[in-house]
């Protein structure tokens, strides 16, 4: 019943970021228009379908993506602290992204497509970049303690090129990327709307394909090596599906803050389980419902702007880690 409830919780916050915005659009014709049907006022049809729904989309996928990579990433370090921001790939996926966008001038809304194809793929480079040095950190540092501060070491590598970068760009370049790193659901279009729906609609699935292996983590290397498989190979597959479904996220949205390390927590508190085939699922679902539910409080009723993601998952973020902090002889996920 768990899983019915927060899947009509997820889908009635997606009909309410449907419905709500700066424009006061009757319900009915959202309806309407949703369903193909002609309305008399243009302008509504073109907000609902090539604002609002890329926009829900947008954060359904990201959520759901970001929260899986933290599942991951928590699974294979034995940490419930890992997540894409602590263990700096999401800052490895924003270094890629400040190269192309500030070496670039920051011209990212005028150069059409190629430029798009440019910072997807400086973000899956960077992300990539830090995932590759905690591989290689992970044959030597056998602490998880360990390899959690060296991701933190990495994060703040990462950030402190892109302090770089921005010291030496131009100021349009500087003034892109910082508006890019305030996070927004808002970036992809209707048009970049199925690209994004298909490479992280297959990244999600693709995660399901390792619930077994992730219960056998659950119980040691020594255990997973019994079973069968590589722990070496396993480690590095899984963080390379983090980083895309982190990088792919980073690129088009911004990097997000907390969801992927507070909505596993969430949904292992909800479930009160650590079995895999039921958290994936009920992660993607809480991931989902928690990010529509930021989307909706970014908009502000009767104004124009959006206030920006980032300022909105700390304040669900916090309390849920230092709930972790202080509980945490009491947190028996990994055993």
């Amino acid at each position: 019943m768990r899983f019915v409830y927060i899947g009509l919780g997820t889908l009635a916050l997606f009909v309410v970021a449907l419905m709500t915005g700066a424009v006061d659009i009757p319900a009915t014709e959202v309806l309407g228009i949703l369903m193909g049907k002609d309305t008399e006022n243009t302008v509504w049809r073109v907000i609902v379908l090539e604002s609002r729904l890329p926009m829900a989309m947008t954060a359904l996928l990201s959520g759901a993506s970001l929260s899986i990579a933290g599942l991951m990433l928590q699974t294979t370090f034995q940490n419930p602290l890992a997540g894409p921001s602590i263990l700096g790939v999401s800052s490895g996926a924003s270094m890629g992204v400040a190269i192309v966008m500030l070496l670039g001038g920051g011209a990212l809304a005028s150069a059409g497509a190629l430029q798009y194809v440019s910072v997807i793929a400086g973000a899956i480079a960077g992300a990539a970049t830090v995932i590759l040095l905690l591989l290689g950190l992970s044959s030597s540092l056998r602490s998880s303690a360990m390899l959690l501060i060296a991701g933190i070491m990495l994060s703040y590598l990462a950030s402190s090129v892109i302090s770089l970068l921005n010291f030496f760009a131009p100021a349009d370049g500087v003034k892109s990327f910082v508006v890019w790193g305030l996070g927004s659901f808002g970036g992809v279009t209707a048009s970049e709307l199925p690209l994004f729906c298909t490479v992280l609609a297959a990244a999600l699935f693709s995660s399901a394909l390792f619930i077994k292996p992730l219960n056998a983590l659950l119980l040691g290397e020594r255990y997973t090596a019994n079973m069968g498989y590589s722990v070496k190979r396993l480690r590095s597959l899984l963080l390379c599906l983090s980083g895309i479904l982190t990088a792919f996220v980073t690129a088009f949205c911004g990097p997000i803050g907390f969801i992927g390390i507070v909505v596993p927590h969430i949904a292992r508190m909800i479930f009160k389980t650590s079995n895999h085939s039921i958290l994936i699922p009920a992660t993607m679902l809480c991931g989902a419902a928690l990010t529509l539910a930021c989307s909706v409080l970014t908009t502000i009723p009767g104004s124009s702007g959006v206030l920006p993601i980032n300022a909105i998952t700390p304040v669900i973020g916090v309390p849920v880690i230092i709930y972790i902090l202080i509980q945490r002889r009491s947190l028996r996920y990994f055993n």
